[in-house]
Order: C-alpha cells, then sequence, then structure tokens
C-alpha cells in the first residue's frame, strides 16, 4: 500500500492532459498489487491466492513500464532524482515480494 501511495503523489506531477490517461493508468496498476494480494489470500485458496499474485505481479510489470514511459516523457522534471528512483526500488521491493511469497507456495506441497 505504500507503494500505491507513492504512486498517487507521483501522478500529481503529470501534466493535466494525462489526468484521465496515464497518471489514471498508473494509480489503477498501484492499487491493483495490494488489492490483488489481499484478494487472493481473503480466498483461502493456495491455488486461487497463486492466480491473483500472478496478476500482481502483471500490474508491477505494466506500473513499472509507466513509470519509465513517465520519466522518458520528461514529466517528472520537477521530482528529485532520488524519490523516483526510491519509487522504484520499493516497487522492485514489491515484485521480489511477490516472486518469493509464488516461489514459496510453489515449493509446499
Amino acid at each position: 500500500m505504500t507503494l500505491a501511495k507513492e504512486i498517487y503523489a507521483l501522478t500529481k506531477y503529470l501534466p493535466k492532459e494525462e489526468t484521465y490517461a496515464l497518471a489514471d493508468q498508473m494509480r489503477r496498476a498501484a492499487v491493483s498489487i495490494p488489492s490483488n494480494i489481499a484478494e487472493g489470500h481473503a480466498r483461502q485458496s493456495s491455488k486461487d491466492y497463486r492466480h491473483f499474485l500472478y496478476i500482481a505481479r502483471g500490474s508491477k510489470a505494466e506500473l513499472e513500464t509507466q513509470l519509465l514511459l513517465a520519466k522518458d516523457l520528461g514529466y517528472f522534471e520537477k521530482v528529485s532524482s532520488l524519490k523516483f528512483q526510491n519509487t522504484l526500488d520499493l516497487l522492485d521491493e514489491v515484485g521480489k515480494i511477490i516472486f518469493s511469497i509464488i516461489s514459496k507456495m510453489s515449493s509446499t506441497p
């Protein structure tokens, strides 16, 4: 959820014309990550949980692409490079956590 909050803060720097385009997509992807993890866990089925973890991992990849695109388009020029890098690092950490959970579930009978 920390990542989603960071994305909401970053998308405030996007131009107004991106409010209902890239900003909306980034926010949806960011919210989708913890939402899918929570929904999968609530299903109380390993198969369902793993399925939703894969969806969360897909949203993570989508968000990473959108962040890099926005940066390449120059939308984050007013954002410190450290803040942007910290967000990318957090996104990477979330991806590692998801991968770790999937790996542990796959190795458990």
